[in-house]
């Protein structure tokens, strides 16, 4: 199985896919090809918490605003997982995610590979990482350190800090629970405008029904989006076990005027 995820709307993806059938008659499945245009921050978000969903599978992953310049190709083997894309930060965090869901003492390893002068400087998707990702699916993930184009960059664990490859690591809220407040940031934004926080789920713990100020605009603590009327606006842990602001059929992010980056804060 290869996955794809990118930012690239449409047509490009198909390029993609053709370029992997002329290699591989690999099953392709999309995972998204919406996801925020040059938002490294929000792919890996995403990645993370959709691929550890697939069974084992080569994953390519091409958010990339730095297209054209001479930041490396990759390769990283996690666990049973192999994921190809830009080393830019967008890579790691669902890396960590697969191998924390089996031991976290396998290894991450990271490759450079190594590709020609490509054909376009602006569709490195089609042109570097497609190719890349189904030589990777043809060898299979045991065999990528075997691989002539790849060379071994950095072998992690799964709390390592990276030396050479580019790490994303999402901030870290601060609970003051004696004020009962938490300080967090609005990590992404959802197609349905739920304004997703970095504040982990077990902050609202014995609050469901309560009133709560975020950044002094007050919400109910629910289960679910139909515990409140229609319109109405809520706080509640979302399916990724963060805390995130919304509304019951409308837009959080419209509603407590939040976007990715912001500062939140939540009190009683």
């Amino acid at each position: 199985m290869l996955t794809l995820a990118s930012d690239f709307g449409s047509p490009y993806p198909a390029a993609m896919k053709g370029v992997v059938l002329q290699h591989t008659d690999a099953r392709l499945v999309d995972v998204a090809h919406d996801l925020p245009r040059q938002d490294v921050r929000a792919a890996a978000f995403w990645c993370r918490e959709t691929l550890p969903y697939f069974p084992p599978a080569v994953h390519l992953v091409v958010v990339d605003p730095g297209v054209g310049t001479d930041r490396d190709a990759l390769v990283v083997r996690a666990g049973e997982h192999a994921l190809v894309g830009p080393d830019n930060g967008v890579l790691l965090p669902a890396a960590r995610r697969l191998v924390a869901n089996t031991d976290e003492t396998v290894p991450i390893e990271c490759f450079v590979y190594d590709y020609a002068d490509p054909a376009s400087s602006t569709f490195h998707g089609r042109d570097v990482f497609a190719p890349a990702a189904a030589e990777v699916h043809e060898a299979g993930v045991d065999a990528v350190g075997s691989i002539d184009a790849v060379t071994q960059a950095e072998t992690l664990v799964a709390a390592d800090a990276p030396e050479t490859v580019v790490d994303c690591r999402f901030p870290e809220p601060t609970l003051d629970p004696g004020a009962n407040e938490a300080r967090g940031e609005v990590l992404v934004v959802d197609d349905f405008g739920n304004a997703i926080t970095n504040v982990t789920g077990s902050f609202l713990d014995g609050r469901e029904g309560d009133d709560l100020g975020v950044n002094g605009t007050s919400a109910t603590v629910a289960t679910a989006f139909a515990d409140v009327p229609e319109g109405a606006r809520l706080v509640t842990v979302g399916s990724h076990g963060y805390v995130e602001c919304d509304v019951n059929r409308g837009r959080g992010d419209e509603a407590f005027d939040l976007a990715p980056g912001d500062d939140v804060v939540f009190s009683e």
